[in-house]
């Protein structure tokens, strides 16, 4: 594998990156992961309130990561591509291994 181009790790971090730099709105993939749902049942599933999920759900909408369907007055959210959970799963299980390797280095 080629060492990307910083044009195209721009595009990464102003385009994915940035999205994924609020916790919430991580929480807002795997809860659509589950099923697509209504922003009032977002909001209540991660005990948030509705204007601070619909603002997080606008980012996510923006850079594609989510996409909307209307039901006559009410917009139903579900993830634009399920492969962002596999790259969230392996960001966490990344994690874990750094904190694994850290906690061996501190004993």
């Amino acid at each position: 594998m080629s060492i990307p181009s910083i044009d195209n790790l721009i595009l990464l971090h102003n385009n994915i990156g940035q999205a994924l730099g609020n916790p919430k709105r991580i929480q807002i993939l795997y809860a659509l992961h589950e099923q697509p749902r209504h922003v009032n049942a977002l909001a209540s599933a991660l005990n948030s309130t509705q204007p601070t999920t619909s603002r997080h759900l606008r980012v996510l909408r923006q850079r594609s990561l989510v996409l909307t369907e209307r039901e006559g007055p009410s917009i139903t959210y579900r993830l634009a591509d399920p492969a962002i959970i596999d790259v969230l799963d392996a960001m966490c299980q990344l994690l874990r291994n750094t904190i694994e390797r850290q906690s061996r280095t501190l004993a």
